[in-house]
């Protein structure tokens, strides 16, 4: 009790969570849980899920019914032993999963962590962790709860994470603690700190969170920036400290991997309909059978009481019948053997096997093979119609490439082997260029070519780190702006070093210092940043960068045709993020009275940032365009191909990512879900729902005067459709829109009224592709939902992070990558695997495989089942309805353990339609899956009629045939067990050479097993009805030296094969039929990338986050180096005032008054090395 408040006892921190009606003080710990059960829970509840399977449930109570010795003819072994074998095997391996979850909580809950305790820091295992709790964080060491950022090693309280467990980018990202909680870095000072936290109640909203702290008779707003959440690592920060906010399963992290659902296949959920409408069949014969029991016994069995009279029990004739119904029911049960599920479990387990095994799927660099994580799914593999996808890291390996570049009218592309930078000593030896001609610009000193790369150098927010002379490591907010930088370094403008009031290059080796005078910082509306610097020679210059629809409105009507030149240039790039450059020079008076502008309304309380924004749009005038750059956000190897291939095969693939429009319109022409030669784009970029509808009336009418030909031009045309919506009414995505069959549909965390969610679906599932843009995580996995409940289609969910756990978890099927991202989706997915390329395989040949061998592995169960079973239903006419079997009893016992077991296993294993090459070369055998083709109630009724005729043929024809043939000697063969034999052996034989015929591929197992087991059955025959068992245990084995003197009779060979032929040949007959109107086979799919064709669009490289202008205006990131000893020149006064008005602004909270902040000193400063993203 004591160790539960110490968090208010011992620091006097209170923290409530708020709602609309109430607020209470939460004690939460720090253990997580992500297992299902535990040791007193696993078996009612493994119990309860096991007999959700409605064949478990029947066969318990035909367990049931065989303990009631009146009714039953079967002893009660034959059905309890598979029935705990079944229950035994899937709880064992229920329990192995659950474990390997239960080490993997274990092993994250015994994690230590520094809690400060009694007045001093102690070693605590996580789960001991309370909130409340202050908590010391060391560099590169994961963040144990959501923590409210108090103190840090860094200038100003800011400290530098990365959040690849979340949502599965690695460019770090700062937070910085309050002001007035910033200098808390002693332990002296933390003990006595003694704030109350009101904050909003756990949530699975990554990017938002608001609270305050009632500090000293103050209030602090507090929000996301000043958060560490759980799964983040610490980076580049020596330590910090924070007050556990959430913890354990309250966490933003755990919130969002919700709960573990039981999954189950079609194939599953069918076969429980499938059970209900056996077992109806089966009651369906009993009570004929019992019907035919009391006729009977009214007309003739009472002509025989004298000899055989009634049990105490049976009391009349109708009371014969009632026993005589539950004893067909008992008898006839196999119509549904319990062995199925044992012969389920045992496929799917195999084809999860060969999944592990496979070393297509092997990813040598990371050392990572493909696993199968979960075994009840393999059959769904072949039946995915939708696949929802993450971007980063999913698709792309979140590494920008400098590509090609445009400058002064001329376009640099890849045309040569690989550039030498060897004279630069400074150069990135990693960096790759193709175009030596470049390399030769920058050495003869062209113009344009330095402006362009020394723009690159000095428009950017990234620091550089020189941990060692010459060597540098860029941290970048975004890997765009990495790689740019990385460019103008490798062609010999290297950026060197910053200071809140300097830049340094060295420009072609030589040591050159800019005065920064104002960073005109980037945002999602501008989308351009653009930078303000004296170079030695006194001249003013402004440097901008950003979309290309942006710059080229506001270049000088000069660079007008070498705009039209850049822009056919950007034209030809192939889904490459762009950015146009350009410049301006400043007159110094100009300069003077914008900067007066800029003062004012830098300090203004109301319409502050649109005042700032009208400030920036008037300088960025007039520019000069200097060129444009081509960054490739690299895509991993094979996407388009495998995109292409999946799309052939009829999967839809649809794209979920929180990043911005464009970013995910770059990737989607990268990978070609997109094309330009599409035929129109619709944008559709309200911000209301009425906005919405009239965006989407306005987008129809253009072609609305078209009537008929417009809609037979959407037939065969592909249109795009656009939406980049604003507001968030509810977290369901919906809209309407154009007629077609085939768009490409956008939307930005849309979520409109419900009212049009079916019209959405419905125009979506026209769609060519969906790219769903800005969604949180919850709202990726209503996306999967809305599909799953309406369209009802399997869905496939693959991603890397956290934040696409609930997208896993809700989809039919959760895929995870397993790369450097976490492996947060990895632990909640069924399969996991490094590569996206890999999906293709997993689905087109595994999954393809794995359904039609569970397919062909049903039908032919039940069809042998049912030839087996009815057998018994034509003998209860000819036997008085007396529930008499007519197979020996241990053939019944042995008929699917043994004698049928190992062939259909094989089939269900081994067999195969075509091969692995020919299922990725033609995709649409995929499609019989998708239309559940294969297995479906039509396919039962089939192979029930199959069934039915084979027990009518496997019994009448050996019953004519007795009744006029004779033994050689002359006797008739008038015993049952004589009968029995001879037709317990043609069925044997008929169903052996029927799985011969099903067979597609033959290995050698499949030979050994299927004409095995007719030759273990003679074995077993033989030997069971042999004089010596019969002497060891004569009540068991009645059937005596049948067979021998049976078998030895010619005349019932002949009847087994004219059975065995009547049998087969008309199955042969059918499948000839079937085959000669079969169409030709499919065509080879052309899997050649499309080139886009010429279109104008933006395709700006840039984070969608705020700039970190401010930040390094302020100094507030900087920290003194002992490599570099370059220095600042002074900056003006008016400069430092805006940057003191910019901090103010930066670091306002309701407690302080509007008191001038003194702008950092600018004098003797020294070069710093901040931490961002590093970029070596």
């Amino acid at each position: 009790m004591d160790e539960v408040f110490r968090t208010i006892k011992k620091n006097y921190i209170r923290l409530y969570f708020t709602s609309a009606s109430f607020k209470c003080v939460i004690i939460q710990d720090n253990y997580i849980k992500t297992s299902k059960y535990n040791i007193f829970t696993f078996l009612p509840i493994n119990l309860f899920e096991q007999f959700q399977r409605v064949a478990n449930a029947y066969f318990l109570v035909l367990l049931i019914l065989q303990l009631i010795p009146e009714i039953s003819s079967l002893s009660w072994f034959t059905t309890i032993v598979p029935l705990v074998l079944v229950l035994v095997i899937t709880a064992v391996k229920d329990a192995t999963d659950d474990y390997f979850r239960y080490k993997s909580d274990q092993q994250v809950n015994n994690r230590q962590s520094q809690v400060l305790i009694s007045g001093s820091l102690q070693n605590e295992k996580w789960m001991n962790i309370r909130v409340g709790d202050i908590i010391k964080l060391e560099n590169n060491q994961f963040v144990a709860a959501d923590i409210l950022l108090l103190s840090s090693s860094e200038p100003y309280g800011l400290c530098y994470i990365e959040t690849a467990e979340l949502d599965g980018e690695t460019n770090l990202k700062v937070r910085q603690a309050l002001t007035v909680t910033s200098d808390l870095g002693d332990i002296s000072k933390l003990i006595d700190f003694d704030g109350e936290v009101i904050c909003e109640p756990p949530n699975n909203k990554l990017d938002k969170f608001t609270g305050t702290l009632y500090w000293r008779d103050n209030k602090y707003p507090l929000d996301n920036e000043k958060m560490l959440l759980r799964g983040c690592v610490l980076r580049n920060t020596e330590w910090c400290f924070g007050m556990v906010i959430f913890a354990g399963l309250q966490t933003k992290l755990m919130q969002n991997c919700g709960r573990t659902k039981f999954k189950m296949t079609n194939i599953d959920k069918l076969m429980n309909t499938l059970v209900l409408w056996i077992f109806a069949f089966l009651i369906s014969m009993g009570i004929i059978l019992a019907i035919g029991n009391t006729i009977w016994e009214t007309q003739t069995g009472i002509n025989f009481q004298v000899f055989l009279p009634w049990d105490n029990l049976q009391s009349s004739a109708v009371f014969s019948g009632f026993l005589t119904f539950w004893s067909y029911v008992i008898i006839l049960n196999t119509v549904v053997p319990i062995s199925l599920y044992i012969s389920v479990e045992i496929l799917r387990l195999g084809h999860s096997y060969f999944i592990n095994w496979d070393w297509n799927m092997y990813h040598s660099q990371t050392n990572t093979a493909a696993v199968a994580r979960t075994t009840t799914l393999n059959e769904e593999l072949g039946q995915v119609e939708f696949i929802f996808s993450d971007k980063t890291g999913t698709l792309t390996q979140n590494i920008m490439v400098f590509s090609k570049c445009s400058i002064n009218g001329a376009h640099r592309m890849a045309k040569t082997a690989c550039v030498d930078f060897s004279f630069n000593p400074l150069c990135d030896k990693k960096f790759k260029f193709y175009d030596g001609s470049l390399v030769e610009a920058v050495k003869l000193e062209d113009p344009a070519v330095q402006e362009f790369f020394r723009l690159l150098a000095l428009c950017h927010t990234v620091m550089p780190e020189e941990k060692r002379e010459g060597h540098l490591v860029y941290q970048a907010q975004s890997p765009d702006e990495g790689a740019l930088v990385t460019a103008a370094r490798n062609f010999g403008f290297v950026f060197r070093a910053r200071t809140p009031e300097t830049i340094t290059l060295y420009e072609m080796g030589r040591a050159v210092t800019y005065q920064l005078l104002a960073i005109l910082d980037f945002n999602n509306v501008r989308k351009r940043m653009s930078v303000i610097v004296r170079n030695p020679q006194g001249q003013l210059k402004l440097y901008s960068k950003g979309a290309d629809t942006i710059i080229f409105d506001r270049l000088d009507p000069s660079s007008e045709d070498l705009m039209y030149t850049t822009s056919e240039h950007l034209n030809v790039r192939e889904g490459l993020r762009t950015l146009a450059l350009a410049y301006k020079d400043l007159d110094e008076h100009y300069f003077e009275v914008w900067m007066k502008k800029l003062l004012f309304a830098s300090t203004v309380i109301e319409n502050r940032e649109e005042q700032l924004a009208d400030i920036y749009e008037e300088i960025e005038q007039g520019l000069k365009l200097l060129g444009a750059t081509a960054i490739e956000d690299k895509l991993q190897e094979g996407v388009p191909e495998t995109i292409a291939c999946l799309n052939l095969a009829d999967i839809k693939i649809w794209v979920l990512t929180g990043d911005k429009l464009e970013t995910a319109m770059n990737i989607g022409y990268s990978c070609n879900m997109l094309r330009n030669d599409m035929n129109e784009v619709f944008v559709i970029s309200g911000h209301t729902l009425l906005e919405v509808q009239q965006d989407r009336v306005s987008s129809a009418a253009g072609d609305a005067d078209k009537t008929d030909d417009v809609f037979e031009e959407t037939i065969i045309a592909e249109y795009a459709l656009v939406i980049n919506g604003h507001s968030l009414v509810r977290n369901v995505m919906v809209m309407t829109g154009l007629t077609g069959t085939m768009f490409v549909f956008f939307l930005q965390a849309h979520a409109l009224e419900p009212q049009l969610e079916h019209v959405l679906l419905e125009l979506a599932c026209l769609c060519k592709t969906v790219i769903c843009c800005r969604v949180t995580p919850l709202q990726k996995a209503q996306v999967v939902d809305l599909v799953k409940k309406h369209k009802r289609a399997i869905t496939l969910a693959i991603g890397d992070g956290a934040n696409d756990v609930s997208m896993i978890k809700t989809a039919h099927i959760g895929v995870g990558i397993s790369g450097q991202e976490g492996m947060q989706a990895v632990l909640a997915s069924d399969y996991s695997f490094a590569q996206f390329r890999y999906l293709q395989r997993l689905l087109l040949v595994h999954g393809r495989w794995s359904y039609f061998r569970m397919c062909n592995f049903l039908c032919y169960f039940f069809y042998k089942n049912f030839s087996f079973t009815l057998v018994h239903f034509w003998y209860g006419f000819f036997c008085g309805f007396s529930a008499q079997t007519v197979y020996d009893q241990w053939f019944i016992t042995l008929y699917n353990i043994v004698y049928t077991s190992l062939p259909v296993l094989g089939m269900g294993l081994f067999d195969q339609d075509v091969n692995d090459q020919n299922s990725l070369r033609y995709p649409s055998l995929y499609k019989p899956g998708q239309q559940n083709l294969l297995f479906n109630k039509n396919q039962f009724f089939l192979y029930t009629l199959q069934g039915l005729g084979t027990s009518f043929l496997v019994f009448f024809i050996p019953y004519g045939a007795f009744s006029v043939i004779v033994k050689e000697d002359g006797s008739s063969f008038s015993d049952h067990q004589t009968f029995a034999v001879t037709v317990a052996t043609s069925l044997v034989i008929v169903v052996s050479v029927q799985i011969g015929l099903e067979t597609h591929y033959w290995t050698t197992i499949n030979h050994l097993f299927i004409w095995g087991s007719p030759t273990a059955y003679f074995a077993i025959l033989f030997t069971l009805q042999s004089n010596g068992i019969f002497a060891l245990v004569p009540t068991n084995f009645p059937f005596i030296g049948t067979a021998r003197n049976c078998l030895s009779e010619k005349s019932v060979w002949l009847v087994i094969l004219l059975t065995t032929v009547v049998c087969v040949v008309p199955i042969l007959v059918v499948r000839h039929l079937q085959q000669s109107r079969k169409k030709q086979g499919p065509q080879e799919q052309n899997l050649r990338r499309v080139r886009r064709t010429s279109s104008r669009r933006s395709a700006y490289a840039f984070s969608h986050q705020q700039g970190y202008g401010e930040l390094i205006t302020s100094g507030k990131n900087m920290r003194m180096s002992t490599v570099s000893t370059a220095h600042s020149p002074e900056r003006t006064a008016h400069n430092s005032n805006w940057v003191g008005n910019v901090l103010k602004r930066k670091n306002e909270v309701s407690c302080i008054s509007d008191e001038s902040i003194e702008a950092p000193e600018s004098s003797n400063r020294a070069i710093q090395t901040p931490k961002l993203q590093p970029t070596e």
